[in-house]
């Protein structure tokens, strides 16, 4: 018997992007197979292409933020069948290390995330652990579920610093990461958001999402200092002007990706004498779910964020576009 092909773009690790014609993957016994609806292109898919992303294994189909239709199951799984409507938490965790027994899988040190160590769903089919699955609401939109993990990310980010909701916040970066932050920001009922970003565009789409003032760099921010900055940049400039920006007490979520080289000055005894925090947030441990439920009442706001789509034979052109300054969120539709 002939297996069964599909088409799925593949990168090289050194900036090629083919579209090859693939075996459509057959579900091992803890698997299901799932057609996306649709996949998210973001700054990681764009470092995972020119091999700078340190997970990657090549050749390898990208593609981690998506949803879609379940084909088929492993012998198995019993908690999804055919045509049940899911999304995936692409990282794959081994459960049994040091950060797994702790409960942060995100940074376990076996992980193995979906469209970047192993194949993702810029694709026809895609096969993944029945465990980092779950069931959608059918009331979410296929142009909305592939947004659950990056807001998952959102949430996690948020999390990392308790009693932040009556706290001034700005955010550094207003691209689909930052702008998700003040949508969740504003139903959080965060007592300011500002956002610095050197986009018009972007500008004006936080604006429209309800931030307080939108502007392009801290010079004209209307306030001096912040109790909660949010880089979604990983831009040096924007990490220092974020540090630079807090007041006492005050606490920096670093959770844009910065190059693995990239640095930054700082004042250890601004830091003692202010007692800040820098934290890091790396990636949506385990708020998928969580993110899967918001999404029902944010899909409005959150699905605004998609400017264009494209196919998976369209997918350098979709890569080339997510660099774009027009463009927020770029997504390849099946």
């Amino acid at each position: 018997m002939t297996d069964r092909t599909m088409r799925a773009a593949v990168l090289d690790g050194t900036g090629g992007i083919d579209i090859r014609n693939l075996p459509v993957p057959r579900p091992a016994a803890d698997e299901v197979v799932i057609a996306p609806v649709g996949t998210g292109v973001c700054g990681t898919d764009l470092h995972l292409a020119s091999g700078e992303y340190p997970h990657g294994r090549f050749p390898v189909v990208p593609g981690h933020e998506f949803a879609g239709y379940v084909t088929a199951v492993g012998s198995d799984v019993s908690t999804f069948a055919e045509g049940d409507y899911v999304g995936v938490n692409p990282n794959i965790s081994c459960g049994v290390c040091t950060w797994c027994r702790r409960g942060a899988t995100n940074l376990c040190v076996n992980i193995l995330p979906v469209g970047v160590a192993v194949d993702g769903s810029v694709a026809e089919f895609v096969a993944v652990p029945a465990r980092i699955t779950f069931p959608l609401d059918e009331r979410i939109t296929h142009r909305a579920a592939p947004l659950i993990e990056p807001f998952a990310c959102v949430l996690h980010a948020l999390e990392r610093v308790p009693d932040w909701k009556d706290q001034e916040l700005v955010i550094f970066g207003a691209g689909s990461i930052g702008l998700m932050a003040v949508i969740l920001g504003n139903a959080e009922g965060a007592t300011g958001i500002r956002v610095v970003e050197p986009n018009p565009a972007r500008r004006e789409a936080a604006a429209q999402l309800g931030a307080l003032q939108a502007v392009s760099s801290v010079d004209e921010l209307d306030r001096d200092v912040f109790d909660l900055a949010l880089d979604a940049s990983g831009h040096p400039v924007a990490i220092e002007n974020a540090i630079s920006v807090l007041g006492p007490r005050g606490r920096l979520v670093q959770m844009g990706v910065a190059a693995p080289t990239a640095s930054v000055p700082l004042l250890p005894y601004e830091v003692f004498a202010k007692e800040l925090s820098i934290i890091g947030s790396n990636s949506l441990a385990e708020k998928y779910g969580e993110s899967a439920e918001r999404m029902v009442e944010l899909q409005g706001e959150l699905e605004g964020l998609v400017t264009s789509t494209f196919g998976i034979e369209d997918y350098a052109e979709a890569m080339a576009a997510a660099t774009r300054p027009d463009q927020i969120k770029v997504q390849i539709v099946n």
